[in-house]
């Protein structure tokens, strides 16, 4: 019998307290009888990540220009490409093993698909048009790339997930030009495509509440979990890294 999904609302966390939270979850999920399925919905420092299929190239900014902006780019072991996170954006992580997710151990691809069809119906639910692309990963609307996907999937055993464009990103000196400079979709036949959000598709403003409310239904629906427990903060208390001092905030 499958179990029901645990979802934690949580707020802002950096990378390296996030990095070792997802190691321990990863961990958690695959023990027999282990931590069941877990949602978590956060932030994510402002940032950039690459995953396997980027490479530093990606990023159109030279180091002093990221130093200037306080832009930390950091390599991880997920899928996809270079993502730039900040305010505004919505950070969806799943842990769990594939047989909690009804897939058989080895349908990476079905999990995939199931993500973005929950980040599809969330970008709809809140009046937003979305489209998928079959040679590419994540959700496209009208203005860009809306929500990104960067799943990975070892040993049967599902980490990271997807992130989710709500609002502007405003750079250091308030523009967005720096969206343009982060090649986070693969190239299309019309030139690359760039970064985005749901307010510049809708034009009006969008409340990250409404958004963060939308993926938990969406993705308990895409993913056909029995049952869904929902928590504030984080699934674990913070795990110091050298001289970290990162603090957890939880929301609710």
């Amino acid at each position: 019998m499958r179990r029901g999904v645990a979802v934690w609302l949580a707020g802002p966390i950096g990378l390296d307290a996030w990095g070792a939270m997802s190691e321990r979850l990863a961990w958690d999920v695959s023990e027999p009888g282990g931590r069941p399925p877990t949602l978590v919905i956060c932030e994510l420092e402002r940032s950039i990540t690459i995953g396997r299929l980027g490479s530093r190239r990606d990023v159109g900014l030279t180091d002093d220009e990221l130093a200037k902006r306080r832009l930390d780019v950091r390599f991880v072991g997920r899928g996809g490409g270079a993502i730039l996170h900040g305010p505004g954006q919505v950070h969806v992580a799943l842990f769990a093993t594939l047989e909690d997710l009804g897939l058989d151990r080895h349908d990476a691809g079905g999990c995939v698909e199931r993500m973005e069809a929950g980040l599809e119906g969330t970008i709809r639910r809140l009046r937003c048009g979305a489209a998928r692309d079959s040679g590419l990963n994540g959700v496209f609307g009208r203005t860009g790339l809306l929500a990104a996907v960067g799943m990975a999937v070892r040993r049967g055993v599902v980490s990271h997930g997807a992130w989710l464009n709500v609002t502007r990103f405003a750079d250091t000196d308030g523009t967005s030009e720096i969206t343009h400079r982060i090649r986070t979709a693969a190239v299309t036949p019309r030139g690359p495509v760039a970064m985005s959000c749901i307010e510049a598709d809708v034009q009006r403003r969008v409340r990250l509440q409404d958004a963060r409310s939308a993926l938990v239904e969406q993705l308990v629906d895409a993913y056909a979990f029995p049952s869904s427990h929902i928590q504030s903060g984080f699934p674990l208390p913070l795990e110091q890294r050298g001289d970290s001092r990162e603090v957890f905030r939880s929301v609710g």
